[in-house]
């Protein structure tokens, strides 16, 4: 053997070494923490509850969370740039209630149109707020969050509407082979979300004003535009959320959405995002969605109360942040 072939040889065996001393245990069980409790959480459910695992709950778990999901991926990309959208529940309120209202005397692509437009356009107004005026986004948000669900209230005044379109029942109650169409939909939506964050310069863009907003304003980029957009496209997904709602139920209701700002930030977190920005993936956001999800089942299907589940959902919650705080210590 060549001496240049046994140099190459002792190199290729150093890295390996020094690869392996990288190799910390720890870190990869925290990086992978969001999976491996989901997991847990699916072999406890199932121990707990023969129901659990068929295809019927399942399913209606799956649809129960594509609204959740849809509005969660909005969350994110608002997260990752260090703001936070305390709005997107009172929007997916008044959204399906818009919706209902419009579909009683319009046809169904003018109701779908008038309603993506309008929730987008609050979008718009906090993200102007919140980028171009200097707003705290919290502040901005949670004014937008009062206001929508009191036109929520006043287009429908307190009570739900029908949705008088057979069309919208047939999509929130139907399915392709087996698998419910608010599921195909959000999934497309996630798909969407992480293909953006990981393959566009938009998705780089607003993870790197979450890491170092200074520096990307530094260097040219428009920061204030990437941090409109977020809050923008974070309306426009509450109307898919709205709608998808209005099918499954068959009505309008100023009270859906209550408390999904908060579902929609824990997933969030559970799934990794740092509340500070910078940091998050559109599949560990899914994970976390699935690990609230799968908690409320469970506990529904041995008859536990709700209020419970708001505990549990707070412990989580803090866990969570512990469990960043750490990561970033190490």
């Amino acid at each position: 053997m060549s001496n240049s072939a046994s140099q190459a040889l002792k190199l290729k065996g150093e890295a390996l070494k020094k690869g392996s001393e990288r190799l910390n245990v720890p870190a990869i069980f925290k990086k992978y923490i969001s999976i491996m409790v989901l997991l847990l959480l699916v072999i406890i459910s199932s121990t707990l509850s023969d129901a659990f695992l068929t295809q019927k709950n399942l399913f209606n778990l799956l649809r129960q969370l594509s609204g959740t999901t849809i509005v969660s991926m909005g969350m994110l990309l608002v997260i990752l740039t260090g703001g936070i959208d305390l709005s997107v529940g009172s929007i997916v309120a008044l959204s399906g209630v818009l919706f209902a209202y419009c579909a009683t005397f319009t046809s169904l692509p003018v109701a779908l149109l008038l309603t993506f437009v309008f929730a987008t356009l609050i979008g718009m107004l906090s993200g102007y707020f919140a980028a171009f005026q200097n707003m705290a986004p919290f502040v901005v948000t949670l004014a937008f969050m009062s206001a929508a669900r009191g036109m929520a209230y006043i287009v429908s005044r307190g009570t739900p509407i029908p949705v008088k379109i057979r069309l919208v029942s047939i999509y929130g109650q139907g399915s392709l082979f087996s698998i419910p169409f608010p599921v195909i939909t959000a999934f497309l939506i996630f798909l969407i979300v992480a293909f953006m964050l990981q393959y566009t310069s938009f998705g780089r863009f607003i993870q790197a004003i979450g890491s170092n907003e200074t520096a990307v304003r530094l260097s040219g980029i428009r920061v204030n535009y990437y941090k409109w957009m977020v809050y923008t496209l974070s309306g426009f997904l509450c109307a898919f959320a709205g709608i998808i709602s209005d099918g499954r139920t068959g009505v309008g209701s100023p009270t859906i959405g209550n408390g999904m700002e908060m579902d929609a930030i824990a997933a969030c977190v559970i799934g990794g995002a740092s509340l500070s920005g910078g940091r998050g993936t559109a599949i560990n956001t899914l994970v976390g969605v699935l690990i609230l999800g799968l908690i409320g089942n469970i506990m529904n299907l041995m008859n536990i109360a709700g209020y419970p589940q708001q505990v549990i959902k707070g412990i989580i919650i803090i866990v969570a942040v512990l469990l960043q705080g750490n990561r970033k210590k190490n």
